[in-house]
């Protein structure tokens, strides 16, 4: 005789995979609910808790986009300062060095193991990451961070943003915020969550495999390049930046002689941003548009280019819900579009024709309560140009059809027991992987095979 069990209606058979365990988990959570606090260097310099920038780090609120806007600089506690006097330059600085650090450990098991490999993969600790962030003066401040990884088993310079800030009171009437920064990933210095640099899903592991194609707009040129910019906020409403990047190569030769590197910009690429937003008291609504252009020059700073142009619209809306307690409800999402000629790949027999194009959803829903949890679910999908050439059949990583697409879900639950402590529980469902769902590297893998639990312990201090 079969054993019981529950049986559900046709076509609720994916769903229960999918929110079941969320489910349950939140359920226990809502039932001890621990009190928040958090100590990290925007905290120390503001005297603010973490709450007061963010829904949950890294997702700004309206407070926080304008603590960003403003040049990390705001701050309540005591300076060492100096005023101007005749043909002597003023001083404004950080009685404390405004230092924090990130402590990441993690489990990560796919459904199937890859070959020869074990599964369940413990890492303590995933990073360590330290940051100089804070008000380096009057109106001067950054986000800087280096982070060790025990692969490389050393420390790398990571996401960084350093800018100058200041305003006029009146610009047609209205007020003008307006900066310069320096900065090493397009659009790190964005103030939004609908962005690659800090758009969900917000941590992920460096174990289980990830689909061949991406925009290079979507991290592609994280940390490899160098760049310089302006932006404006007019009337707390229009948004526009700018900033030209050129390739740096950490870790390779200078002056660069583009060896061993895939992309290496030739002349300037530059990197556009136009967003428009509304805030109200339990309102904030951002759309917009961003967008890269860039050639480059695969394994060399000479002969043939590729070119890419991306262009994206975004949107985030936050709902604040008073009769919740002031629960927030977020909706996310992006679209880019990558069009790209690339005759250096063609001629080097690593790309089948020229002509070629990447079409990018992201999308995500998340629900704040409080402070001490959030649930986000979100939905991902690539389609593009087939080319047997750039997606080659290899186990787990290539396509056996050389067909780029890939689609699915993640699905996240953190737990904040403090503002600075997150324990997370993520899951990610592939329903299409390099080309097919089932066999698509052609050595018998599916697609299903690399769905991955993802457990991560983060202390920020």
């Amino acid at each position: 005789m079969r054993s019981s069990k529950f049986v559900f209606p046709a076509g609720t058979t994916l769903l229960t995979k999918i929110f079941g365990p969320i489910l349950v988990i939140a359920l226990l959570l809502v039932v001890f609910k621990p009190e928040a606090r958090a100590v990290p260097s925007y905290s120390r310099q503001t005297g603010l808790p973490c709450a007061s920038c963010h829904y949950a780090p890294p997702e700004l609120n309206a407070f926080g986009r304008q603590f960003k806007l403003d040049g990390y600089t705001f701050t309540t506690k005591p300076e060492v300062t100096d005023a101007k006097k005749d043909h002597n330059s003023g001083l404004q600085l950080l009685e404390a060095l405004p230092l924090s650090v990130v402590f990441d450990t993690s489990y990560t098991s796919t459904k199937s193991p890859q070959p020869a490999t074990e599964n369940g993969n413990f890492q303590f600790p995933q990073d360590i990451s330290l940051f100089l962030a804070g008000a380096w003066g009057s109106h001067v401040g950054s986000f800087a961070q280096v982070t060790y990884t025990p692969q490389g088993n050393h420390f790398n310079w990571d996401n960084t943003d350093v800018r100058y800030a200041n305003s006029v009171k009146s610009i047609l009437g209205k007020p003008l915020s307006y900066g310069v920064t320096f900065n090493n990933n397009p659009t790190v210095e964005d103030l939004w969550n609908s962005t690659p640099a800090w758009g969900f899903p917000f941590t992920a592991s460096n174990v289980s495999p990830n689909p061949a194609a991406k925009a290079v707009i979507n991290g592609v040129l994280a940390q490899d390049v160098a760049g310089f910019g302006g932006y404006s906020m007019w009337n707390e409403h229009l948004y526009v930046g700018a900033t030209i990047y050129r390739s740096q190569h950490l870790g390779g030769p200078q002056p660069n002689n583009g060896a061993g590197f895939n992309f290496n910009v030739r002349g300037i690429a530059p990197y556009w941003r136009v967003a428009w937003q509304t805030n109200t008291k339990n309102n904030n609504l951002e759309f917009g548009t961003y967008g890269i252009h860039v050639k480059s020059s695969p394994n060399a700073v000479t002969g043939p280019e590729n070119s890419y142009t991306d262009w994206a619209v975004d949107f985030q809306y936050d709902r604040t819900i008073p009769q919740f307690k002031n629960d927030v409800l977020s909706f996310r999402g992006t679209y880019i579009r990558e069009n790209s000629a690339l005759a250096a790949s063609f001629a080097s027999g690593g790309a089948s024709q020229v002509g070629h194009h990447l079409n990018t959803v992201m999308g995500n829903i998340e629900y704040h309560y409080g402070t001490k949890l959030s649930g986000t679910v979100g939905y991902f999908s690539v389609t593009g140009t087939p080319d047997a050439l750039m997606f080659a059949q290899a186990p787990v990583f290539g396509s056996a059809n050389g067909d780029p697409r890939a689609n699915g879900y993640t699905l996240n639950l953190s737990w904040w027991p403090q503002q600075n402590i997150d324990l997370a529980a993520q899951y990610t469902g592939y329903l299409r992987f390099n080309g097919a769902q089932t066999n698509y590297d052609g050595a018998g893998r599916h697609a299903s095979g690399n769905n991955a639990v993802f457990l991560l312990a983060r202390f920020v201090f």
